[in-house]
């Protein structure tokens, strides 16, 4: 997958010039690319478009939907609380005047990559389910994945990174369901709680 092609293909068919589509690409792939970003990179956009590319006809506005994928994670820092409302508005801020887009769905689908809760409009519950599938993957890819979080929170020492990292895990565990679309729940509900589960066996043996 060519993700600047689908970007600029993007941007193109919503009213973006190619010099913005451009600069645009540009400062994404910088903010993707940062030293600090070891899941929260490129690789996780990709992963999430190949999941949006599956289920597109699914979707009732797709640009929107991609164009929210693209900048879910483009503010992102460990030590912040506000990634999803800073990508969010920076997301709607490089908007043009009259790009053909729906800003409050685009504001709305980040903002709820945040808590991952159930939304009332389906589009983002998909979004949502993209953005959560990792937790699905075999033990081998997810064992990747939670070390390349705990990198990212390498600020923390154990002591406070390990009962953080637990209260979030439980969370998830503590909801009805860990993903919102019936298709997700279906194929990856059951995996998900298993590989969560490990990883809390494992973060509390090390205690």
């Amino acid at each position: 997958m060519n993700l600047e092609k689908t970007y600029s293909e993007l941007l193109l068919n919503i009213g973006f010039s190619v010099n913005e589509i451009q600069k645009n690409w540009m400062e994404l792939e910088n903010a993707y690319s940062k030293k600090s970003r070891y899941y929260h990179n490129l690789t996780h956009i990709k992963d999430m478009i190949a999941s949006f590319e599956t289920y597109r006809d699914q979707l009732q506005n797709p640009n929107e939907i991609l164009f929210s994928i693209f900048y879910h994670d483009f503010v992102y820092s460990a030590s912040k609380k506000d990634n999803e409302l800073k990508s969010a508005e920076y997301a709607l801020a490089i908007l043009p005047k009259n790009v053909n887009l729906n800003r409050q769905l685009v504001f709305d689908a980040i903002c709820a990559t945040q808590l991952h809760q159930h939304n009332r409009i389906e589009d983002i519950n998909w979004v949502i389910d993209f953005d959560l599938k990792i937790l699905a993957k075999g033990w081998d890819d997810y064992k990747i994945y939670f070390e390349q979080i705990r990198k990212e929170y390498r600020i923390y020492p154990d002591f406070l990174y390990k009962p953080g990292r637990a209260k979030a895990l439980k969370h998830f565990l503590e909801n009805e369901f860990i993903f919102q679309t019936d298709e997700f729940r279906k194929l990856y509900e059951e995996k998900a709680r298993f590989n969560i589960e490990k990883e809390l066996s494992l973060l509390e043996s090390k205690k």
